[in-house]
């Protein structure tokens, strides 16, 4: 068990992304006045915690194993796949929930509708991905700088 709290490269990466989560959610209740903890395990926003997530991790193997490991090489493949992601196939899904829902409504006007709306924050933008990977190697830096 003592071995599984020493692995950075596992607990960091899940750190980074809580606390990003729990940034967005400060953001929120600080725009809105309320305090709503499903914030915490929505997608979408700024920054990407998925996004800082995977860097952080990228960054905690390639200063463990080195730069040319076949760790390394794994890291970056799915920090590209996930970034990608988060940045092109969830957004454009979130686009159009938007448009179904602009139909639904403007279809189902003076009814009432049975169905909930589609979520339509479920993506990012490339800034929200960017700085997203930004927030997870520059936490990841620190951590590994001041404890590692």
């Amino acid at each position: 068990m003592a071995a599984l709290w020493r692995n950075t490269a596992l607990w960091l990466p899940i750190l980074v992304a809580v606390v990003i989560q729990l940034y967005k959610l400060m953001a929120f209740w600080g725009q809105t006045r309320r305090l709503d903890l499903r914030v915490l395990t929505q997608a979408g926003g700024m920054p990407s915690s998925h996004s800082g997530m995977v860097t952080s991790l990228v960054t905690a193997i390639g200063y463990e194993y080195g730069l040319d490991s076949g760790s390394f090489a794994v890291a970056v493949a799915l920090a590209i796949i996930v970034m990608y992601d988060a940045r092109g196939v969830r957004q454009e899904s979130g686009k159009q929930a938007r448009v179904i829902n602009q139909i639904l409504q403007t279809f189902f006007s003076g009814h009432p509708l049975t169905e909930a709306e589609l979520k339509e924050l479920i993506g990012h933008t490339t800034l929200q991905v960017l700085i997203g990977g930004l927030v997870g190697i520059g936490l990841t830096l620190a951590y590994l700088q001041w404890f590692g």
